[in-house]
Formats: C-alpha cells, structure tokens, sequence
C-alpha cells in the first residue's frame, strides 16, 4: 500500500501532493488495479490534515477514472498508468541511483540535487522541442 507524504516547502497543496502520488505510483507500476488506496482515516492520523483534503483528492483521482470509492470498503485502483516502457525502469533506476550518490559525494544537498536535475530536465526538454 502505499504512503503518502507532504512537503510543506514545495509550494504545492496537499491535496495535490496527494494526487500527484498516486498518478506517479500508477506509472512506475507501484501501484495495480484492485489495489486499495489508504483510508482517508489513515491519511488524516499519518499526516495530521483535514480528512476534507484528503477527499478532494481521491475524488480528483475518481473523477479521472483512476480509483474508484466504495462505501464502506475504502477507495481502489480502478486503471493504472503503465505502458510498456515499465521495463525499463529497473536500470534507468540503478543509474539515477548512482548518479545521486556522485551528487551526494560531491557535496549537493537534497535541494541542490534537485534544482539540478529539474534544471537539467527542463533545459532538454526544451532543446527536444526546438
């Protein structure tokens, strides 16, 4: 199952944190069809919010047809978001790994690691599109 966590500095509501989890536990094949989401009861003790937060992302989630509520039982994977590229990941993973260990090693803190690698993401994104 999995764990939802909030960061207060990423300028991003909860409720989309929230959101943006599942989305990327549905990609990486973290998460299946049938699995069940934690229960908004779960959530609200685990990250001290307002269970309302947590509703208005589940159903965010429901109304993309991603998970649907069942009353009484709790909210489940309805589609995941893989495709074939799933594969893949495993070594794109081992590599990601090791170059955060260089990161690391040559002094980045978690927030420099980051605004490199959205930097760098970004910077090619945009070269792809010219």
């Amino acid at each position: 199952m999995i764990e939802f966590h909030l960061d207060g500095r990423s300028g991003v509501s909860p409720y989309q944190q929230i959101v943006q989890q599942v989305r990327n536990a549905l990609r990486l094949g973290l998460l299946r069809e049938g699995d069940q989401l934690p229960t908004v009861k779960d959530v609200v003790a685990t990250l001290a919010i307002n269970p309302n937060t947590v509703l208005k992302a589940y159903r965010e989630l429901e109304h993309e047809g991603l998970v649907q509520a069942r009353p009484g039982r709790g909210t489940f994977v309805t589609r995941t978001l893989t495709d074939n590229t799933l594969a893949a990941h495993g070594p794109l993973r081992q590599d990601l790994r090791r170059w955060l260990t260089k990161a690391r090693k040559a002094g980045l803190d978690d927030e420099s690691i980051e605004a490199l690698f959205l930097t760098t993401f970004r910077t090619a994104a945009q070269e792809d599109i010219a």
